[in-house]
């Protein structure tokens, strides 16, 4: 985790973000920003709307209210496609490789939009990330472990060579040892390509020691943000998200306490 200047635009503003299920609110009002090369992690339950903002920002969703602006420029309601070639890369929850396709097949479709000649250099610097992918680059991605197609996932992102990606649970289902080998990935990421990140977690744990900064979703709306640092030492967040407890209180009962926040 590094610590940038305040003076660092922000690359991906949201403001007043309304989103719709048919008739069901999914995010009511959600504002955040991501700053350029930031990591940003987005906490909360399941069903609190996270998943729903990243489908907002790539253009899968659109939002009834509220602007989504990428480097000063309105997104909102274009199509997902027209967002991926501004650098908007979204790896979704449940990784979604293509199973009869090779590893370096896959990683190709990653570069879909690309029309230069570095895409060959840029393939052999992604398997430098995940050696564990090169040696399988003619497997079928199908026969891939969870983590080597989690792995596959983010580099296929990585071919699109983006400004930002949108990363939703990379840990899912995974070990804590491939959790810590995907988090180490993601911070090296950052910090020797410069690549922003929006981190959707229910491992709070994971992604407040790589992130810069954080926002708690709850109920399809933000309830809480501050630096990564700070949210990590934050009562609420140590006991709804950490599951750190007061040992010093008998017979509390977490469901019994309240958030701080409304």
């Amino acid at each position: 985790m590094h610590t940038l200047a305040i003076d660092v635009p922000a690359l991906l503003e949201l403001r007043n973000i309304e989103t719709y299920y048919g008739p069901v609110m999914a995010i009511r009002g959600v504002s955040l920003e991501v700053r350029d090369q930031q990591i940003v992690t987005l906490l909360g339950a399941n069903g609190a709307g996270k998943t729903t903002v990243l489908k907002t920002i790539s253009g899968a969703m659109d939002p009834q209210k509220g602007t989504v602006t990428l480097a000063g420029e309105d997104i909102q309601s274009r199509d997902p496609d027209a967002i991926a070639r501004l650098g908007v890369a979204h790896v979704p929850e449940g990784r979604e490789v293509f199973p009869f396709l090779s590893v370096d097949e896959n990683m190709r479709l990653g570069a879909f939009t690309r029309h230069d000649d570095k895409i060959d250099e840029d393939l052999e610097l992604v398997y430098q990330y995940f050696p564990v992918l090169s040696e399988q680059r003619k497997l079928a991605a199908g026969f891939l472990s969870g983590g080597g197609q989690q792995m596959l996932a983010i580099g296929r992102a990585l071919m699109l060579r983006p400004s930002i990606m949108l990363l939703d649970e990379p840990s899912l289902g995974l070990s804590p040892r491939l959790v810590a080998e995907i988090a180490e990935i993601i911070k090296r990421l950052n910090a020797e390509q410069g690549v922003t990140i929006l981190l959707v977690e229910q491992n709070a744990k994971m992604a407040l020691e790589i992130s810069d900064y954080g926002y708690v979703m709850e109920t399809g709306r933000v309830v809480m943000e501050d630096t990564s640092e700070r949210l990590q030492n934050a009562t609420d967040i140590q006991e709804f998200y950490l599951g750190m407890k007061d040992e010093g209180v008998r017979g509390r009962r977490r469901w019994k306490q309240r958030k701080t926040w409304r």
